[in-house]
């Protein structure tokens, strides 16, 4: 063989070689099974509302970088929760599941003696499917699924735990690390910081592996509180707006280490709220408040980011609610559903990326108590039971129990009272069936019960449906 031909065989051995590793990295890069799975980041403030950042209410305090996650990705205008108020709604983001079928359907509370309500070990989560997945997996902050050993969040899918095990109003206000009591009493203006500073440190050790990290804030659940970066008891009755200061400062922090270690845009970021606002908070556009089923109370804001399969700058307004972000989740990162497990949430991807019309998403309910009180499919809202409409008290001598002591409940004294109702108030409305056109009547303030019988029988027939649904467990 000559010298050319030698020299064409050898070009043409280096060209095949280098074509052929090229193809491999080009099919393992293409192959979702050798892909390096997604970070998951759930920010879950607590009794935030509807119109407390920026994004949602151009009058509320700035939060530049809250914004940023809907800037960057897409901001849902109709996202519901289950429950008004606080552990139906978190058991249900973490298990997919309505509270009726999950078992939680009221709040535990150690000063009040309710002891044995937590979340049942029966129960798959978040933490339990992504530990499976490989991932490594913490919560930080209020958990609210019980307080007694069995039901703490080491033992329901979470390596690690740091942070309040219920509401911060209800004594004893104690810091638990893992399953040790590690802070008592609790100064509350630090919350925020601290948490901060335990997800920074949780993503700093775990930048190099796929993490899921719930951070559950305490904020702006009563007592209100703010480090001194943020507190301006100069200016009075604003501590509110400190308190949402500070938690966009919190965001800020967690989105620029995330960008700094080049894992942002491989982080799945979602920010939402447990329920709407209660005294001090603002729900506005919507009617009522924490506690109730008007919009107020269950409309929550909500974001997600993630460039790899949701556009930027996306604004969905189809109604989706928080079961869906289990199965949703779950698909973004290439992992299968757990066997046999009945969700209530559907997989909306596509709904995220704006290609589904609002009609394809099946019908939400909204409870409270032991009760479905509202079913919403489309643009229609109707109350199955009897809404509560509010009632003026008088408020001279008012005040909270568990507001601060300065002893077992360390916040500032200036507190929100009832005097600062967050919504439209429910003023009484006549009528024994309530339904509403949510596309033309945000607020809920006409009943179009009586000229649309058809779409009454409809709502009735979904909501039958779906309680013959709960007999699947």
């Amino acid at each position: 063989m000559n010298y050319k031909s030698s020299l064409t065989s050898l070009r043409f051995i280096f060209l095949s070689t280098v074509f052929f590793a090229l193809l491999a990295i080009a099919c393992k890069s293409s192959n979702p099974e050798n892909a390096v799975p997604p970070n998951v980041l759930i920010i879950l403030t607590d009794d935030l509302g509807y119109g407390d950042i920026s994004t949602y209410d151009n009058m509320a305090p700035k939060t530049p970088h809250i914004d940023r996650i809907a800037a960057e990705g897409v901001l849902c205008t109709d996202f519901y929760v289950p429950t008004p108020y606080c552990a139906p709604s978190r058991a249900t983001l973490l298990t997919g599941r309505f509270p009726l079928r999950h078992g939680v359907i009221r709040n535990p509370a150690p000063d009040a003696g309710i002891d044995d309500i937590g979340i049942s070990a029966d129960e798959i989560t978040l933490g339990e499917v992504y530990q499976k997945a490989g991932y490594s997996t913490k919560l930080i902050g209020k958990w609210h699924l019980g307080h007694k050993e069995e039901f703490f969040p080491v033992k329901h899918g979470f390596d690690e735990y740091y942070g309040i095990l219920y509401s911060n109003d209800m004594r004893p206000i104690q810091i638990i690390e893992n399953m040790d009591t590690v802070e008592y009493p609790v100064d509350q203006s630090f919350l925020t910081q601290k948490y901060t500073a335990e997800a920074v440190e949780f993503i700093k050790e775990n930048q190099g592996k796929p993490f899921f990290l719930h951070l559950c804030h305490a904020m702006p659940h009563k007592p209100l509180a703010a480090s001194e970066d943020f507190y301006t008891p100069e200016t009075k009755d604003d501590l509110y707006d400190d308190v949402i200061r500070e938690l966009d400062w919190s965001t800020g922090e967690i989105l620029s280490l995330l960008e700094e270690l080049n894992i942002l845009d491989r982080t799945i970021v979602i920010f939402m709220s447990d329920n709407g606002a209660s005294y001090g908070g603002n729900n506005l556009p919507l009617k009522g408040k924490k506690a109730t089923n008007w919009e107020g109370g269950v409309r929550v804001p909500f974001m997600i980011r993630y460039p790899e399969n949701l556009p930027a700058g996306m604004v969905v307004e189809a109604p989706c609610w928080s079961p869906d972000i289990f199965p949703t989740l779950l698909s973004m990162c290439g992992i299968d559903l757990p066997a046999d497990l009945y969700l209530d949430g559907q997989e909306i991807l596509e709904v995220l990326k704006g290609n589904e019309p609002v009609l394809e998403h099946k019908a939400i309910f909204t409870m409270k108590g032991g009760t479905i009180r509202t079913v919403r499919k489309g643009k229609w809202k109707m109350y199955v039971e009897k809404p509560v409409f509010y009632r003026e008290r008088d408020l001279t001598n008012w005040k909270d129990k568990r507001g601060p002591d300065g002893t077992t409940i360390i916040a500032p004294y200036e507190q929100a009272t009832p005097a600062m109702y967050p919504g439209v108030k429910p003023g009484k409305m006549e009528g024994e069936t309530f339904l509403f056109n949510l596309d033309k009547d945000i607020a809920e303030m006409h009943n179009e019960a009586e000229a649309n019988p058809e779409i009454v029988a409809e709502l009735q027939e979904e909501y039958e449906k779906f309680m013959v649904s709960l007999e699947k467990k």
